[in-house]
């Protein structure tokens, strides 16, 4: 087509020429691998020297760390969203249950990124579906991770309802369960959101340590130990997706966390009785 430039396709093949095997080469080396003439790789060689992305003692050359520019570039461009979801898939296939990642807005969870597996709620979960954070795995590992004084704002509002007949609803007593969850690290919740539904939770943190999110899976009641099947994975998870996201907010600019009422759907789902 003729918007394609050549010249840099064949720049972007003198890079991908370098790998964990051949991380360093000659000249010939690099144009046997890429299958350009000897003067077009120098040529494309010493300019890439030039702009510091290769280094050469004048007979083997290897990039430098300044070609991860160019993936920190693409993280930084990424929301959350887009960032969790290959890690989220993988963390399916592992564990073999429906995985997903939300944030807190208000009183609620909204949920930015789900990989489900079979549907074992009686309401269909998609991208902007809210839930009561006090009734949520995800939504308490949030609000554990408050300041104080947000914390106690936070609860103080809250009219939690009985979902089910297991839904903590005492402030004091949620109170009481959130220090035990900022403690542990992860939450689990029984059937207070829905009978028969049990998940798994564990904070997303940015590159200053900040809880933006979470990521759990959820499972039938009873199905499985989750804190020993799961946890592990689980975080895992979370720190992959950390990764990816402090990577982003050391490129360009900082990684998007989407705001909530800025989401691909605002639908809004209560949970059902069964």
């Amino acid at each position: 087509m003729t918007e394609h430039v050549r010249s840099l396709a064949r720049g972007l093949a003198v890079i991908r020429a370098f790998d964990a095997e051949s991380p360093e080469q000659t000249l010939s080396e690099v144009a046997r691998r890429t299958g350009l003439p000897r003067a077009a790789t120098r040529r494309f060689l010493l300019t890439l020297v030039d702009l510091g992305y290769v280094r050469t003692d004048g007979r083997l050359f290897a990039l430098t760390p300044r070609v991860l520019e160019l993936g920190y570039a693409y993280l930084s461009s990424l929301s959350l969203p887009e960032i969790a979801a290959p890690h989220l898939e993988a963390l399916v296939r592992e564990v073999q249950e429906s995985a997903s990642v939300s944030v807190l807005d208000g009183a609620d969870v909204v949920y930015v990124a789900r990989v489900p597996t079979s549907r074992i709620m009686t309401v269909a979960i998609t991208i902007g579906t809210r839930f009561p954070a006090y009734a949520t795995s995800m939504g308490r590992v949030m609000l554990a991770a408050l300041p104080p004084a947000e914390r106690s704002a936070r609860l103080a509002a809250l009219r939690p309802q009985p979902l089910t007949d297991r839904t903590l609803t005492d402030p004091a007593a949620l109170g009481r369960e959130l220090d035990v969850v900022r403690d542990a690290g992860f939450c689990v919740v029984d059937q207070e959101l829905e009978l028969g539904l049990r998940s798994i939770s564990v904070p997303v943190r940015d590159a200053e340590g900040t809880v933006i999110a979470a990521v759990n899976v959820s499972t039938r009641a009873g199905s499985r130990d989750v804190v020993r099947d799961v946890l592990p994975e689980l975080r895992a998870c979370a720190a992959v997706i950390e990764a990816d996201l402090a990577a982003g907010s050391r490129g360009a600019g900082p990684t998007g966390v989407p705001r909530p009422e800025t989401s691909t759907a605002r639908a809004v789902v209560q949970p059902s009785t069964p």
